[in-house]
């Protein structure tokens, strides 16, 4: 009874440090990385929107949405100082419950028409009515449904390694117990933040393989933030949900209308290409596909001049099809 008794306190007491180490960590990790673009009140929400100005003449909007596991950071660091320079006013967002964005209003906000809705809402109160959409990863569906809901919104389209299309089997099990009602409540706060700091550099080399992480990449990401029990919800929740919105959405996508280009790279070991990539350029009018080779699941970051040139190329279209339908309407 007694040695019962023993290691019920020793497991209590290795349960209250590691959630006391939880409490500590996400005051650390806030701390270090406090909001650094505008807390815009997008009704229901706040939603952390970052812009990097024009450099010169303004030429138009480009909106960079972060996939799973991350935030507006991730795509900004890559893209945004390249696109600046070129003349485009580009916005980066924490998509809702990531990065410094709320998820007030729970699990319906894993529908990415949801935060795509969201998402415009807050660029239109700081008076961005068209943008070019980047999206990466599961952000993929994100753009894919604001093409379709909000064609007068989405000058272009650019994917990159997108998530579009079903595919076999489900997803990591770590989302589906995070996401859990009771089970990942805990798991969130005792397990989530000690094995996730213990692994995150594995973590990462694993996305970017064959390729290299860029240099302080964790760190420039902030990629820690992620493992706030709040944010790691959200994450879990848009993982495990996304199946049944892209079984929804995918009958659509030969409905998009804008010009459209999808980079991938050949040896993505993050999503299937084969399902994805390839099933966006058949499935969406005009769409162009570029495989990358010898390169993982960030291209923004492996390839980024080539991710500009194709939004210099899907600009290009876009100004081209705006030419003609004046014309015709002339």
């Amino acid at each position: 009874m007694n040695g019962a008794v023993a290691s019920l306190a020793a497991l209590l007491g290795a349960g209250g440090a590691l959630f006391a180490f939880t409490l500590w960590q996400v005051r650390r990790v806030e701390a270090r990385y406090p909001p650094v673009g505008v807390l815009v009140d997008a009704g229901e929400e706040v939603v952390h929107l970052v812009e990097r100005p024009a450099i010169g003449p303004e030429r138009g909007v480009v909106l960079l949405v972060h996939g799973a596991s991350g935030n507006h950071a991730d795509m900004m660091a890559a893209l945004g100082a390249p696109l600046a320079a070129l003349g485009f006013r580009t916005l980066a967002v924490d998509r809702p419950g990531h990065g410094w964005s709320s998820r007030r209003s729970g699990r319906r906000l894993s529908s990415p028409q949801r935060q795509a809705a969201l998402i415009r809402a807050a660029l239109a109160s700081r008076g961005v009515t068209q943008a070019i959409v980047v999206v990466h990863s599961l952000a993929g569906v994100l753009g894919l449904a604001m093409a379709l809901e909000a064609p007068a919104f989405t000058r272009a389209l650019v994917l990159l390694a997108p998530v579009s299309h079903p595919w076999p089997g489900g997803v990591d099990w770590r989302y589906a117990v995070a996401a859990a009602p009771w089970l990942g409540w805990w798991f969130r706060r005792l397990v989530v933040f000690p094995a996730g700091l213990a692994t995150m550099a594995a973590g990462v080399r694993s996305v970017f393989a064959p390729n290299p992480p860029p240099a302080c990449y964790i760190e420039a990401t902030k990629l820690a933030l992620v493992l706030r029990p709040a944010h790691f919800l959200a994450n879990a929740q848009d993982v495990a949900d996304l199946k049944a919105f892209v079984k929804a959405l995918a009958p659509r996508y030969p409905e998009i209308r804008a010009p459209t280009a999808i980079l991938t790279g050949d040896s993505d070991g993050v999503v299937y290409t084969h399902i994805h990539a390839l099933g966006c350029a058949r499935d969406i009018p005009g769409a162009t596909l570029c495989a990358l080779e010898g390169t993982g699941h960030s291209p923004h970051h492996s390839a980024p001049d080539i991710v500009v040139a194709a939004i210099l190329e899907v600009e290009r279209r876009s100004r081209a099809g705006e030419a003609f339908a004046t014309l015709a309407r002339s």
